[in-house]
């Protein structure tokens, strides 16, 4: 037999195998009610018809069977084989296993339950495994809607035809921050009240049935959450992620407080511009918050940030500091007596105290409000009156003494707003141009004079200068003429000392012819037995005043000759002596007739000579400073 021939006999055999194992499922399940659900499904029952039994229908309002009634089934199918579900009785979907990835949570609505409970917004909270157990649900009292009880990470066997599961988000708070929580459902706020007080037990909202069931409100809470992972069900609340209220170094924290109990005032009886209450309570705390970070709701308290450190506030147009305090203020414009307007930039230093610093904010409200309400009026109109009572020039001039003024009097004025004044800056004062043209021509004016006087006592210094160097060029001649005269004083002294020894030894000489006639007379009177001895003795004594005056004579021409030899070269002196001798004894120097010349010049010829020698001994044509022709050399020739 061919294989053709064996086809054809057996075909229908291996027809109907391979039917059977595509269709065996189908088969199974008419065949046997057979049910295969595979090891990541779950198999959701709906009965179609009952033809016996009391519960053959479901009970108004129910949407599944917990009975076996006809409708959607309670019970779901396990992974595995199932028996006894033929498909003309009953309708199996297999749906798969519910997976909450780990970020997230799952949020649940059922279908079927018990209506919410009056004034709930969410169906209250029941044991149902994580709302795997849909009987268990319901007779516990499980409510139809959105549940407040949420599904964390993970897989579950859930029927989904009872129980919808949605993803959410897990809460993640960051570091430094803060949740800001509004709740959906609870007890209501009270009137007056803006925020719910803390709840005890709900761990941090993420049991929500517990929060209801502590008295929590509905609406903002005053509570915060710190930085971590939360597993809130956003249908009961949402969270506001804000970040943690931080207090600067060198600033305090002045708490406004929106929510709590009503205060007693720790101001004290002084203080009339508002309440200070203790920590916790309503109103401004007396208690400011050093420099750190807090976990506040901005919502429920806020937080004025006061510097304790030196505060500078500008009024100058365009300049401002890092703290904005002063981004308003503006350059003062003032009206001086004399009727000029001119600008003028202010620079004042405050300090707060930490104590004051409540004090200041439940005054003012702000540090702004501070700035507005008081500095600004206050410096502005000051500045204003006191340039009303000078001039710009006397305003210009006692620039230093305005800015103490201003210190002491701005000083007195604000302490009663409990801040300190440090300082009070005049910066740049703007005079008018006008003025400003009026008084730049009079420095100007001023300084010329000053360049005008420096110019002369230059001139001044420059004229004794050019004395000086004509006195220097001339000194060289003044030296010689000085010379000169000593010279001529020198020879005048020669003179005198001569004439001295000439009448020295005239007295000598009459004094000798007194005592020769005084001898004489005696000799004649004694005896002219001793004329022998008269005679000698007159000899004697006439021979020693002889020689006594050429002693004297000798004496005085010796002192002349030193002179005349110390006033003039040797060489001169000796040519001088010469000269004398030659004329002392008429010997003719030159012929009584010259050639070229006649008789009445021969004086002057002999002079020349005379002058030619005394020119030859000095080789210089001077004779010790002395010209030839000059008078002492004359006398001497004479």
């Amino acid at each position: 037999m061919d294989l053709m021939s064996l086809a054809m006999k057996y075909g229908w055999i291996l027809g109907a195998i391979v039917l059977v194992i595509l269709l065996h499922k189908v088969l199974l399940r008419y065949l046997f009610g057979t049910v295969i659900v595979s090891k990541d499904q779950i198999g959701i029952v709906n009965k179609k018809w009952v033809l016996v039994g009391s519960h053959r229908t479901l009970p108004d309002g129910a949407i599944v069977a917990l009975n076996g009634e006809a409708g959607l089934q309670a019970d779901t199918l396990a992974p595995g084989i199932h028996f006894g579900l033929w498909a003309w009785q009953y309708a199996v979907t297999l749906a798969p296993f519910t997976t909450i990835d780990k970020s997230q949570i799952g949020i649940v609505e059922a279908r079927d339950g018990r209506p919410l409970s009056k004034g709930r917004v969410l169906a209250r909270a029941v044991e149902c495994n994580s709302f795997q157990d849909t009987r268990q649900f319901i007779a516990s009292g499980g409510e139809r809607g959105p549940q407040i009880s949420v599904i964390p990470p993970g897989t579950y066997r859930i029927n989904t035809a009872m129980f919808t599961v949605l993803p959410a988000e897990v809460l993640e708070i960051p570091d430094n921050s803060v949740g800001i929580v509004t709740t959906k459902d609870g007890t209501p706020l009270p009137t007056g009240e803006i925020a719910g007080k803390e709840t005890p037990g709900h761990n941090l909202f993420q049991d929500g049935e517990v929060f209801i069931q502590n008295g929590g409100y509905k609406g903002l809470q005053e509570q915060v959450i710190l930085a971590g992972r939360y597993f809130i069900n956003p249908r009961f609340a949402t969270v506001e992620i804000k970040p943690m209220t931080e207090v600067p170094i060198a600033n305090v924290g002045v708490v406004i407080a929106y929510v709590g109990a009503e205060g007693v005032d720790q101001s004290g009886d002084a203080f009339k511009h508002g309440n200070l209450v203790k920590k916790g309570q309503k109103g401004v705390w007396v208690d400011p918050l050093d420099p750190g970070k807090y976990a506040i709701n901005p919502y429920t308290h806020k937080v004025e940030i006061v510097p304790t450190a030196n505060i500078v506030l500008n009024w100058a147009t365009g300049k401002s500091e890092a703290h904005k305090l002063d981004e308003r203020l503006s350059t003062i414009t003032v009206r001086s007596s004399d009727g000029f307007t001119f600008n003028l930039d202010v620079s004042q230093i405050i300090h707060i105290p930490r104590n004051d610093a409540p004090k200041v904010i439940a005054r003012f409200g702000t540090m702004a409000n501070l700035v507005t309400q008081v500095l600004e009026p206050t410096i502005g109109n000051y500045f204003r009156n006191a340039a009303q009572t000078s001039d710009v020039i006397e305003f210009l001039k006692k620039r230093s003494e305005r800015q103490a003024e201003a210190k002491t009097a701005i000083s007195a004025a604000l302490v009663e707003y409990n801040v300190n004044a440090i300082d009070t800056l005049i910066g740049d004062i703007t005079p008018p141009e006008a003025l400003m043209k009026t008084l730049t021509d009079r420095k100007i004016a001023e300084q010329e004079q000053v360049t005008y006087k420096t110019q002369q006592l230059a001139e001044e210094t420059r004229k004794d200068l050019q004395q000086a160097r004509a006195m220097a060029d001339t000194q060289a001649r003044v030296v010689d003429a000085e010379r000169s005269v000593s010279i001529a004083d020198f020879a005048a002294q020669a003179v005198v000392k001569q004439a001295q020894g000439a009448g020295q030894s005239k007295t000598i000489t009459a004094e000798a012819d007194a005592r020769v006639k005084t001898i004489n007379a005696d000799a004649d009177a004694r005896v002219k037995t001793v004329n022998a001895d008269a005679d000698a003795k007159v000899v004697i004594m006439v021979g020693n005043a002889d020689a006594e005056k050429a002693r004297a004579v000798g004496t005085a021409e010796a002192d002349v000759i030193k002179m005349k030899i110390a006033s003039m070269e040797s060489g001169n002196y000796a040519a001088v002596q010469i000269a004398q001798a030659l004329a002392t004894n008429h010997i003719k120097l030159v012929p009584d007739i010259q050639a070229g010349g006649s008789g009445a010049d021969s004086g002057s010829l002999i002079n020349v000579l005379l002058a030619k020698m005394l020119q030859g001994g000095n080789g210089n044509g001077t004779t010790n400073g002395t010209g030839a022709g000059s008078p002492a050399a004359d006398g001497q020739k004479s």
